[in-house]
């Protein structure tokens, strides 16, 4: 594939959706498109695989502003980073201070809540607690 240029209706063809929908998605920001001396709209060959991620977010009940986001996101793993990292921090703080309050519960209060707490949700936090530390 690589430098290839597609216009929208050969674009349209290799991905199964309509002119229209490219045209929208391009609107929103979701694709990028080159303008042409004669005004014609070309995509890359990276437009194909940018239209099955963002169909597969579609699949997946995502809205169009959530895909946009996330797609933007993508390109910025930097500000990612920090995000989760924020994101982190602040479940280490809820974390601590659910310890604290079951440190001071009954022994049977403890038992309960132990018994509520799914195993994969003590594997993330502890994964997360390592992360972190």
């Amino acid at each position: 594939m690589g430098n290839e240029k597609l216009k929208i209706g050969e674009l349209a063809k290799k991905t199964g959706i309509t002119k229209r929908t490219i045209d929208y998605y391009t609107n929103l920001g979701l694709l990028k498109a080159e303008r042409s001396t004669s005004n014609y709209r070309f995509y890359t060959s990276e437009a194909i695989e940018r239209i099955h991620e963002i169909e597969a977010m579609k699949a997946q009940g995502m809205c169009l502003q959530d895909i946009k986001k996330s797609l933007d996101d993508e390109c910025n793993p930097k500000e990612n980073i920090q995000e989760i990292c924020l994101h982190m921090q602040t479940l280490q703080s809820e974390v601590s201070t659910l310890i604290e309050s079951m440190n001071h519960q009954e022994q049977s209060t403890k038992e309960t809540i132990k018994n509520k707490v799914l195993p994969e949700s003590v594997t993330l936090i502890q994964s997360l607690l390592r992360l972190i530390t």
